[in-house]
């Protein structure tokens, strides 16, 4: 069964850090492209950042460019998202979803993704 686990979310001031893991399990990591998306409350799902299976290649959205770094270590079966200088507007649910072994995610449905992890931005 295939599943995924984020950890790591939690209460930040503007202007912090915090970084999400995401633990992988019923399928090898490697194989797969990982993306980060966000649902922020009253609102749609939002991809936030991809990570490829090759040469670990990444894509940001507009709004966290600069900001977020997605990561990944097959050996662990985990990917992460380590975000610095968070803001008010980053506040929300949190995440990680399996994309397809050539391509990224389509926020579909019917693509794995893990129950999330809430990050607040506040003071």
């Amino acid at each position: 069964e295939v599943q995924l686990v984020e950890s790591g979310g939690g209460l930040v001031q503007p202007g912090g850090s915090l970084r999400l893991s995401c633990a992988a399990t019923g399928f090898a990591l490697r194989d797969f492209w990982m993306c980060w998306a966000r649902q922020a409350p009253g609102k749609g799902l939002e991809w936030v950042a991809t990570i490829n299976r090759g040469d670990y290649a990444t894509y940001y959205a507009v709004s966290v460019q600069g900001r977020f770094t997605i990561s990944r270590d097959n050996a662990k079966n985990t990917v992460y998202l380590q975000m610095n200088r968070l803001e008010p507007e980053d506040t929300a649910v949190y995440l990680c979803m399996r994309g397809a072994t050539d391509r990224g995610c389509s926020l579909s449905d019917d693509e794995p993704r893990g129950q999330g992890t809430q990050v607040t931005v506040s003071s």
